[in-house]
């Protein structure tokens, strides 16, 4: 596989237009509501429901509670597409993993526009008060804005930079794993980008930390937006000086540096594999696949 083969991160490739111009006006947006075409986003709680043919499910706008607020997804070729809120007393937890049994079975467009669906109504979930007063807000721009009616305060959709890294030295990469991970489950280590950072910088830090090791030169591979509950992954290759580990063990359970053969048994699933890679829709998988393919 060379370098240009390497599929796109997971999370990545919405054909959606998102039509901005529509969620400004709220007589358009008032159009697109009622606009025959338009459709409903079906979930089971927050994950997706998926029809066999890897696509979304969608339903009619009336199969929303009378009083939930609609989020304007975008235009699918100039048809409305909407999600629904659920109910404020419905917990909504974004961190949970159970979608990761359909997303497999998701075209990567279909997995794209779920992802932001999914980052948009937890969002909504957890920012029904005002951060800067304390006062009850209200969703404005089809979702993507809610209003504090007591101070006035705008609040935008937030999402979260982490750096997630590979540290490679002399053919091998360091991997890692976290406590209560499944048994043998190693993955590209991470950690959220600080104020007054710039990637690099972060990049340093986090190995640093979490392992001891200490890079030298920091390259930049893809990104990807991560809702869970909503982060941009910024993917990253770490040139390290050495390969001596010192490990955090707060942060992580174990690391260790394996080579290209064990890299590839393990995205191959093979039965001789020594650690399971993480699963393709992760910025991780894409890490290894550029890794693997530089050597080609």
């Amino acid at each position: 596989m060379s370098i240009a083969s390497v599929p796109a991160p997971g999370f990545t490739g919405a054909k959606l237009d998102r039509g901005d111009a529509i969620r400004s006006d709220p007589a358009r947006l008032a159009d697109a509501m009622g606009s025959m075409s338009a459709r409903l986003l079906r979930l089971d709680g927050i994950d997706p429901q998926e029809d066999g043919q890897g696509q979304l499910v969608w339903g009619s706008l009336a199969d929303a509670d009378a009083d939930a607020d609609l989020l304007f997804l975008g235009l699918d070729n100039g048809r409305p597409r909407f999600a629904a809120m659920p109910p404020a007393d419905v917990a909504v937890d974004a961190r949970s993993r159970s979608c990761w049994r359909i997303l497999p079975f998701l075209a990567a467009d279909q997995v794209a526009l779920y992802g932001a669906a999914r980052s948009l109504i937890d969002w909504h979930a957890r920012h029904r008060f005002c951060a800067n007063c304390g006062g009850p807000t209200v969703m404005a721009k089809g979702g993507w804005q809610r209003n504090c009616g007591a101070c006035g305060a705008e609040h935008f959709p937030r999402t979260d930079p982490v750096v997630i890294m590979l540290a490679e030295h002399d053919g091998a990469v360091l991997v890692g794993r976290q406590h209560g991970w499944p048994a043998g489950n190693y993955s590209a280590l991470a950690g959220f980008l600080e104020p007054g950072e710039s990637l690099e910088e972060s990049v340093a830090r986090e190995l640093g930390e979490e392992a001891g090791i200490q890079v030298s030169a920091v390259r930049y591979v893809a990104s990807q937006p991560w809702p869970f509950p909503s982060s941009l992954m910024v993917g990253c290759i770490a040139s390290s000086v050495g390969r001596d580990i010192i490990l955090d063990t707060v942060e992580l359970e174990d690391a260790k540096w394996v080579t290209r053969a064990e890299v590839a048994a393990a995205m191959a699933n093979a039965p001789e594999r020594n650690f399971t890679a993480p699963p393709p829709f992760a910025i991780a998988h894409t890490l290894f696949a550029h890794w693997l393919a530089q050597a080609e």
